[in-house]
């Protein structure tokens, strides 16, 4: 049972936290929650890095034999619940477990969905992905909220701490490739398989078993280092026995519809009433999540009893995030997009090593570790003229886009199954790490400082939505890999992000007269 203590500001201080030893000159809980990030963001990007060529790998290679479309669509309909399902999470945290519950809960679960992974069925496939969703939603938004509760509202180290945080999530995105990519691709580990009995092309399900292993690591340093967190996650929301009732009652009701409209979707389907395809399925989830995001932001600014300075604040949040929907679309092509461009239209012969096209997924996480610390130095040098939150995303918008206009360059030369460098993937991902670190951290830091006190984990979720939109919208474009000029396909991403950039730079201003207002 989550423990109940008097309600506090979201961000206040926990000062347990803050107090005796120190991490970077930062509250020593910020360790834990580094590390406890850093072993769940290995789990999902090691095997994020194979998922897609797993799908698409012919059924003699162990793969599913799906098509392009079909891969792509599953693929963008679980990567999008990936970062919706936070929403909820954010709910589940507010009103019924509190964070480090929620925390805690949901590395249980993710580990739970690697396991199923390993297995090689296609009920295991799905049950596996369905539960990494539902436990990231759990932890993905709390353990962001619970760094937030480390500083006070005047700390001027939040900027700062959330890049440190945030150099966690890409250590972990780092290594993972290198480690279930291996495990999955490489020949040598499939020789292994062979001389040990086991069948070679079962090597995916060791790469989804390395995610496995990696979240259980991350739930021991958590369950023995939360001592340092002191307040920070505990749960925050009202202390009557009554409210978190009726909570429950209707976190129930909501998963008991889940599975009653999915339960009748299933009977349809199998008794031939109605035509089911992966491809109408991401459809259908696309209409869905496209309702969602405008009912939720619709209940924000309509149903919701805000004060003039509150609803000033959602106005600038409800900005940053459309923003930040635009950046995550192009954005999260990673896994998707350009991971089937490293695999089909990139030579990555180096040093007479025929490097796996995963191992690319780990150049953006490694810049991204080489840079964190500059940009969390250059917030903190700027003082008074560090750039707003308006004003980095902006400056992130444009330098995707330039990412991409790159790679419509090197796309140029791709053609009658000729292979470019890879350095053009790298150059580009350079390009994408910089737009990354002047806009996911500083939105994490934007959300957790600006919103109402009493749904902070709420808005946290919302935040997560709208990488759930990127992620759906990159995932349905891979589909479309071998059926548009991938030239033009790279350079009209460069032109809306650029250009959504630099519409947001016209509304630095007039923002940050709002905020002072607000203030």
């Amino acid at each position: 049972m989550a423990q109940v203590i008097a309600p506090q500001p979201a961000s206040a201080p926990a000062m347990h936290a803050l107090e005796g030893r120190k991490f970077f000159g930062h509250p020593r809980g910020l360790s834990t929650l580094f590390f406890t990030e850093m072993w769940e963001r290995f789990s999902y990007y090691g095997m994020r890095a194979i998922l897609l060529l797993f799908m698409v790998a012919p059924v003699t290679a162990g793969g599913l034999g799906f098509t392009d479309a079909q891969g792509g669509a599953i693929y963008a309909v679980y990567t999008s619940l990936v970062f919706l399902t936070p929403l909820a999470g954010g709910w589940i945290a507010d009103r019924i477990l509190g964070q480090g519950l929620a925390v805690l809960y949901g590395g249980v679960v993710i580990m739970s969905g690697h396991i199923c992974l390993a297995f090689h069925s296609p009920a295991t496939f799905y049950v596996g992905l369905a539960l990494v969703v539902i436990g990231t939603g759990l932890l993905k938004p709390n353990v962001s909220v619970m760094v937030g509760q480390l500083y006070g509202a005047e700390d001027n180290r939040r900027d700062a701490g959330f890049s440190i945080f945030y150099m966690g999530i890409n250590l972990g995105a780092f290594l993972s490739p290198f480690v279930c990519g291996a495990l999955a691709q490489q020949d040598w580990f499939r020789r292994f398989l062979g001389s040990m009995g086991v069948a070679p092309e079962s090597a995916w399900h060791f790469g989804f078993a390395a995610a496995a292993v990696g979240m259980f690591f991350g739930l021991v340093q958590y369950l023995t280092t939360r001592r340092h967190l002191g307040a920070a996650g505990l749960f925050q929301g009202r202390a009557r026995s009554a409210e978190v009732s009726r909570s429950r009652r209707l976190l129930t009701l909501a998963a008991l519809a889940v599975l009653a409209a999915i339960a009748v979707v299933a009977w349809l389907g199998s008794t031939g009433r109605i035509e089911i395809t992966r491809e109408g399925i991401a459809n259908v989830y696309g209409i869905a999540l496209a309702l969602t995001t405008i009912l939720f932001f619709g209940w924000l600014f309509f149903l919701g009893q805000w004060t003039p300075a509150e609803r000033r604040r959602l106005v600038v949040l409800t900005g940053l995030c459309a923003a930040s929907a635009v950046f995550w679309s192009a954005y999260e092509q990673a896994g998707s997009t350009l991971n089937l461009f490293a695999e089909r239209n990139t030579e990555r012969m180096f040093l007479g090593i025929d490097v796996p096209s995963s191992w690319l997924q780990a150049v953006n996480p490694l810049f991204i570790i080489i840079f964190s610390a500059v940009f969390a130095w250059l917030w903190l040098k700027l003082g008074k003229r560090d750039p707003s939150s308006p004003a980095k995303f902006a400056l992130g918008l444009v330098s995707l886009g330039i990412g991409f206009a790159v790679l419509g360059v090197g796309a140029v030369f791709v053609k009658d199954g000729h292979r470019v460098s890879a350095l053009w993937l790298i150059v580009a991902y350079f390009f994408h790490t910089v737009g990354e670190l002047c806009l996911s951290p500083v939105g994490l830091s934007a959300m957790s400082r600006l919103a109402p006190t009493r749904v902070t984990s709420m808005m946290m979720g919302a935040w997560f939505l709208t990488i759930s939109l990127g992620d759906y919208t990159g995932g349905r474009i891979a589909g479309l890999y071998q059926t548009f000029s991938l030239p033009a396909l790279f350079w009209t991403i460069a032109g809306i992000t650029i250009g959504a950039g630099l519409i947001l730079a016209l509304f630095v201003k007039p923002i940050h007269r709002m905020l002072e207002r607000s203030s």
